[in-house]
């Protein structure tokens, strides 16, 4: 399995906050982000990534989780799960998590894989990210 790191940094395109009224500063977040990744693996460095993730907050701590997608400039997709811990402490607001492949398109079909990744909010519609991880291709496929 190949191992790779790499960042990014994503600007939201779409962001929905619902404010609940059960606990103060109850908050669920539904956005969707782009970014183009910098990455130790060829296969990856400049694929566009999209994010489409949910938070659940209260405070500015709790959990986020979602989907991605990275694509790559021929159209192949590999795609997977995230999921985080959102903390705010001092007015920073930091992510720590897990993401996963859970499937891909074209040479990435097959496509499986796992890391973690850190980041941290940079404004209210952007964020920086590293992350580090491995994945291997489905036999019989070769990733270009």
């Amino acid at each position: 399995m190949p191992n790779f790191s790499g960042s990014f940094t994503g600007r939201s395109l779409v962001q929905t906050v619902i404010c609940l009224h059960d606990t103060p500063e109850h908050e669920l977040i539904l956005r969707e982000s782009v970014a183009t990744q910098k990455s130790s693996d060829a296969h990856f460095n400049g694929t566009r990534n999209t994010i489409c993730g949910t938070a659940d907050l209260v405070r500015g701590h709790g959990h986020e989780r979602g989907y991605f997608m990275n694509e790559h400039s021929n159209g192949d997709r590999a795609c997977g799960t995230y999921e985080c811990k959102v903390s705010t402490v001092n007015g920073k607001v930091t992510m720590e998590g897990t993401w996963k492949y859970t499937h891909g398109t074209g040479q990435f079909s097959g496509i499986t894989g796992e890391g973690k990744f850190t980041g941290r909010l940079t404004s209210p519609t952007e964020s920086e990210t590293s992350y580090e991880g491995n994945y291997q291709l489905k036999a019989g496929t070769r990733a270009a």
